[in-house]
């Protein structure tokens, strides 16, 4: 079992530059844990790297399904872990970078032992949603478990796959064991200011519509015109809204800048909360040195073991 680095953070905080400075600097390959970078021809609107920098140093788990399939946690832990396998079976090493917390979580943890969804199942929860009764839900959700009522955080989707495998089951999903991870991590999260932040997250939005991002969700619609979750990214619907004429551009650039924002801010109440790891209260490129350090101590097993 390998000991890697793993870095993370919110949208815009230097995490993937960072990243590709330390896997130039170490001889390391890096390994996304990002949701939407997963999906071909989504660039611009994803911040995936370039083909120069995926010149410069191998990637991995960028461009693996198209926008018309789906893609779970599941798949995620699969692929990576057989990457990560593939590379220190070289003899190498790799570095995690992400912001899609499920994603590193479950490669921390593991995965969960909850039985796939059911969509048949949750059909009739869905018809609750839609009816106004998610509050009932929820209270059906805490009566069993009021952990995994907070845990869903009011998200419909959560809550419907948390009362489903309920009823299905008799047990909420948090009774439910993880698999063991492949692999252990040491866990550095950058965690610059808010309002700093917040500028950057704006300039990049800006950044995006000046790179093509409209030309881009166009032909992604044209080309998958039925898309199950992918192109309800944020950037891709905002723009397909005004594609279809709901919004100006100036309104669906201020979409995306408020989307994107919003987003931040769930990234790093969801990054507080994870356990053995480290914060580093800055930007990525005011940080590589500190972060080189760290690095070249977990490669060399020095690195604290979060769990």
């Amino acid at each position: 079992m390998a000991l890697l680095p793993m870095l993370a953070g919110p949208t815009a905080s230097g995490k993937s530059a960072a990243a590709l400075h330390l896997a130039e600097r170490l001889g390391l390959h890096v390994v996304s844990a990002d949701s939407m970078q997963v999906y071909t021809g989504m660039d611009i609107g994803t911040a995936k790297p370039s083909p120069a920098e995926r010149a410069r140093v191998p990637h991995h788990l960028l461009d693996v399904v198209t926008p018309a399939e789906a893609f779970s946690v599941a798949d995620y832990v699969r692929l990576a872990e057989a990457a990560i396998d593939t590379v220190v079976a070289q003899g190498e090493s790799a570095i995690v970078v992400g912001g899609t917390g499920f994603y590193l979580r479950a490669l921390r943890t593991g995965l969960p032992t909850v039985p796939p969804a059911d969509p048949e199942a949750q059909a009739p929860l869905w018809r609750d949603v839609a009816a106004g009764r998610l509050n009932a839900l929820i209270g059906e959700l805490a009566a069993v478990s009021e952990e995994d009522a907070t845990r869903a955080q009011r998200n419909p989707r959560r809550v419907v796959r948390s009362v489903e495998v309920l009823r299905r089951t008799g047990s909420p999903p948090s009774a439910f064991p993880n698999l063991p991870p492949a692999h252990e991590y040491d866990l550095v999260v950058l965690d610059p200011p808010a309002g700093p932040l917040a500028e950057r997250v704006a300039q990049r939005a800006r950044r995006m519509f000046e790179l093509g991002l409209v030309d881009e969700v166009r032909a992604l619609l044209a080309r998958y015109p039925e898309q199950p979750t992918a192109l309800q990214a944020i950037g891709y619907k905002e723009v397909a809204a005004h594609l279809s004429g709901e919004l100006s551009l100036g309104q669906a650039l201020e979409a995306v800048i408020v989307g994107s924002r919003r987003y931040a801010k769930r990234q790093r109440t969801w990054f507080a909360r994870e356990a053995g790891a480290r914060y580093l209260r800055g930007f990525g490129e005011e940080s590589v040195d500190e972060l080189l350090e760290w690095a070249a101590g977990t490669l060399a097993g020095g690195g604290r073991r979060g769990g």
